[in-house]
């Protein structure tokens, strides 16, 4: 049997509001959270992910009100992520109405927090959402590639995309599977809110170094882009965003055009 391709549309939050913006910066405002999650719901996303995006900058945790409003309008698998860097935190987001928790910046700091989690929500709850970007100051121990005469290798950022670590993403990766994360959230700082297409080296050796469940995420401008990482990948979900914010693209028709073009979706 042939598993289905998920396609997501994520919702980037801050101070309440939806969000997007180019390289994790120059955000604009593009709606109402818990409006567009009932549209995305209603118009057949598989998931949908929640991201607080300022929270580990700001220190604090995720909004879980406007959590549970949002679970409350849906009826499709919910992540949400944002700052979450104790059990406590991720206990209280999931009584909110979240299926899985998604962790970058708590997941760098304190590794052990991704086995903890899988311990008790089970591994399926766990989603480590990975940020890379391409470094091109080529150090040895990293896996290095070569694109357009340039080599360079993935670096990991935190804190929203602010802060380099030093971690090689592939590497990175690897780890986080180890130590019990059920899902990869990989998204591409280089490619986030150009519209120009997702990051296809950059997934495809992430999906190819792992066993779990990978989500592509930046970059993603229309519905050939979400064709084009499914063709070049064996990525098993495309998240997006502005193309369904902004009402270019409802989610339905996307689908409705990668299974014309011979992707498995659940229409």
């Amino acid at each position: 049997m042939t598993l289905t391709k998920r396609v997501i549309p994520c919702l980037d939050v801050a101070d309440g509001r939806v969000v997007k913006g180019l390289h994790f910066s120059s955000i604009k405002d593009a709606g109402d959270p818990v409006q567009l999650a009932e549209k995305y719901s209603k118009e057949g996303a598989d998931e949908l992910i929640f991201l607080d995006i300022t929270a580990s900058q700001e220190q604090r945790e995720t909004i879980k009100s406007l959590v549970s409003k949002v679970a409350q309008v849906i009826n499709i698998p919910f992540t949400v992520g944002g700052g979450i860097k104790t059990l406590q935190h991720a206990r209280d987001i999931l009584l909110n109405g979240a299926d899985k928790v998604a962790i970058n910046t708590g997941a760098v700091k304190n590794p052990e927090i991704i086995t903890e989690l899988m311990e008790l929500f089970g591994k399926q709850c766990i989603v480590i959402a990975i940020d890379a970007k391409r470094n091109y100051n080529v150090e040895d121990g990293k896996n290095i590639f070569s694109e357009d005469n340039q080599k360079f290798w993935f670096e990991v950022f935190i804190y929203g995309g602010k802060k380099g670590t030093g971690l090689d993403a592939i590497d990175w990766a690897k780890k986080v599977e180890k130590l019990g994360a059920g899902e990869i959230l990989l998204t591409s700082i280089d490619m986030d809110g150009t519209k120009n297409g997702y990051d296809v080296l950059l997934t495809r050796e992430i999906v190819n170094s792992v066993h779990i469940p990978v989500i592509a995420s930046g970059g993603c401008g229309k519905p050939e882009h979400m064709l084009e990482i499914f063709k070049n990948s064996n990525v098993d979900a495309a998240l997006a965003a502005s193309i369904f914010h902004y009402e270019t693209h409802s989610v339905d028709r996307v689908k409705e055009f990668l299974k014309e073009r011979g992707i498995p979706v659940r229409l």
